[in-house]
């Protein structure tokens, strides 16, 4: 049962947000790395964001305490329904930082498998097909090079996600501020150590590559 879901969009913190989850005992937590190396999972997103499919949402999560990253920013909404006593934690950080970020990792991958597309079936195929329905042609509609559109569609959604769910259920969240907001917005204890700084562009470079079936100097 999901007890909290963050709609924050991918390059926010959120692999950061998920070590600290674990680590204030909201884990396992779900995150896109668990489709990308999952076979059945990648499967089951397929049928949701590529099909059309109205998933049992707690079917989706069984086993998860909490929800980060990819597919839960998208399709929030649904998932907040579905488990509606669950807390809402929107992470964000500076837009141009965001921009940045997200292009020379996550929209590489996007750019590298459409130029070279990786074998029909395969799960790197798949994975595209998924991400590119999802986000890059779905959230950005094909236009996420164009920078000021996508920081456009960037603060929209955070805008959007406030709106739609409240103010009061959401805590819009830097992981730059640390444990604190987090532990108040939770009702938690704050850790004696310091709050995990995870998954940066070169890690995340290398993670993209390896999910791509390329070797690292490739990113």
């Amino acid at each position: 049962m999901l007890k909290l879901i963050n709609a924050g969009l991918g390059r926010t913190g959120t692999t950061s947000l998920k070590v600290a989850l674990d680590r204030l005992g909201l884990g396992p937590s779900f995150h896109m790395f668990d489709i990308v190396g999952d076979a059945e999972r990648l499967r089951q997103w397929e049928k949701i964001v590529c099909d059309g499919e109205r998933p049992d949402w707690a079917a989706v999560f069984d086993g998860y305490r909490s929800a980060v990253d990819g597919p839960c920013a998208v399709y929030y909404r649904q998932i907040s329904e579905a488990f509606p006593d669950a807390k809402v934690i929107l992470t964000v950080r500076d837009a141009e930082s965001w921009y940045r970020s997200t292009h020379d990792t996550l929209y590489q991958f996007a750019l590298r498998s459409a130029a070279n597309p990786p074998e029909p079936g395969s799960p790197q195929a798949r994975l595209f097909r998924v991400t590119s329905t999802m986000v890059w042609d779905g959230l950005f509609g094909g236009r996420f090079s164009d920078k000021d559109h996508a920081i456009e569609v960037y603060h929209r959604h955070n805008e959007d996600v406030v709106r739609a769910l409240g103010a009061d259920r959401v805590l819009v969240y830097d992981v730059q501020q640390g444990w604190e907001p987090l532990c108040a917005h939770l009702g938690v204890e704050v850790p004696q150590e310091e709050f995990p700084r995870t998954n940066d562009t070169a890690s995340m470079r290398q993670r993209i590559a390896r999910a791509a079936g390329a070797p690292a100097a490739a990113g």
